[in-house]
């Protein structure tokens, strides 16, 4: 490696150590550590249990991002100092360490653009396939796989909280409770409507056929607690539970769908073994939903929490996968492509998440 492009590395990792320093504001770091610290040495701090989570989960990712700078700034420091020494001999090292600091930095910039108010929370993942009854059915099957194989990458935890078969293939609706580190700041990118294009496996004289699905995320918002539900404004409904999720309820009507009438808003759950459960469950999910519809009410707010509701159809959609005439998958946000289709719907994401939490710190 040439001596102006060591510079010209050592320059761009500067600029952004400089610019991590400006957001994160590391002393102002520092004395919010040492506050919660405080406030955990206090004889009465669990008493509230729930709220003494909060401050300790709180503590533990502040000492993670302060140790997470501080260890890109070590190494820059020291690589600089290996390249003041202008020995040719440590010039494989040289370039060596300067690929593992630039992983190191590009690791950090995602860690601190997930940094939105519930980027942090654990999440809701709804799928809905638009019209086109099988076809689009099969399409939303193909998308909740695909999250499923992410989940798996990121060692996230998933429970089947609602799964309606299709009539003849795929979904007619899926819900899922995902757990894990920043579930919702990495999934945000994927509200919307999802397109797909492809020779149908359905049509016997093999045509091309588009298929549309929309994709949902909703935070579990601790706050959702607070939320009072009249019963009066609810209907509730019970039906044998199904599919993925739900075998092992299957002979009775266990599986409860909860219609909040002032809203409209509709949940469901049959993840539990009994009505009971399945009821208790699915009132919660409809705080949450509540709790969301809230926030979106505070334009500020609509931004953070994202998603415009849109027609599941033409024109609408934020991604497309074409698996035919050629391979390629492209978001129409950031214009991010990827031409191994098969390779996303395995579930490789994180390059589509990467660019939109660089596209949305731009807006």
């Amino acid at each position: 490696m040439e001596k102006y492009e060591i510079t010209k590395y050592m320059n761009t990792f500067n600029e952004k150590i400089e610019s991590f320093k400006v957001i994160l504001n590391l002393d102002d770091l520092h004395i919010k550590i040492k506050n919660l610290e405080s406030d955990m040495s206090s004889p009465n701090f669990w008493d509230d249990n729930t709220k003494a989570k909060r401050v300790v989960s709180e503590l533990n990712k502040l000492k993670q991002k302060v140790s997470k700078v501080e260890e890109v700034i070590k190494l820059f420091e020291e690589l600089n100092e290996f390249i003041g020494m202008d020995d040719d001999s440590l010039s494989a090292d040289i370039e060596n360490q300067i690929g593992v600091l630039e992983d190191m930095i590009d690791k950090f910039e995602i860690d601190i653009l997930l940094a939105g108010k519930y980027d942090s929370q654990n999440a809701i993942l709804d799928i809905h396939p638009g019209a086109g009854g099988t076809e689009s059915q099969d399409w939303a099957e193909m998308l909740y796989s695909m999250y499923l194989r992410f989940c798996e990458r990121k060692s996230y935890k998933v429970e089947v909280l609602d799964y309606q078969n299709g009539e003849e293939a795929g979904i007619k609706s899926v819900s899922i409770m995902i757990s894990g580190e920043d579930v919702y700041g990495n999934l945000k990118s994927e509200v919307g409507v999802h397109r797909l294009v492809r020779i149908s496996p359905f049509d016997s004289n093999s045509r091309r056929h588009t298929s549309f699905a929309s994709v949902d995320l909703t935070p579990d918002l601790d706050e959702a607690e607070d939320v009072e539900i009249n019963e009066d404004d609810l209907r509730i409904d019970t039906f044998r539970a199904s599919g993925a999720g739900g075998q092992h309820v299957n002979t009775t009507d266990s599986a409860v769908r909860i219609k909040h009438i002032p809203s409209g808003i509709v949940v469901s759950c049959q993840s539990q073994r009994s009505q009971l459960a399945n009821r208790k469950k699915a009132i919660d999910l409809l705080r949450v939903k509540l709790m969301k519809e809230k926030q979106l009410e505070f334009e500020a707010t609509l931004k953070d929490i994202g998603g415009d509701k849109l027609e599941i159809g033409w024109g609408s959609q934020i991604r497309s996968y074409v698996l035919h005439p050629y391979s390629l998958v492209k978001d129409h946000r950031t214009n991010y492509e990827h031409t191994n289709p098969q390779k996303v719907l395995q579930g490789e994401l994180e390059g589509f998440i990467n660019e939109y939490l660089r596209y949305k710190a731009k807006k």
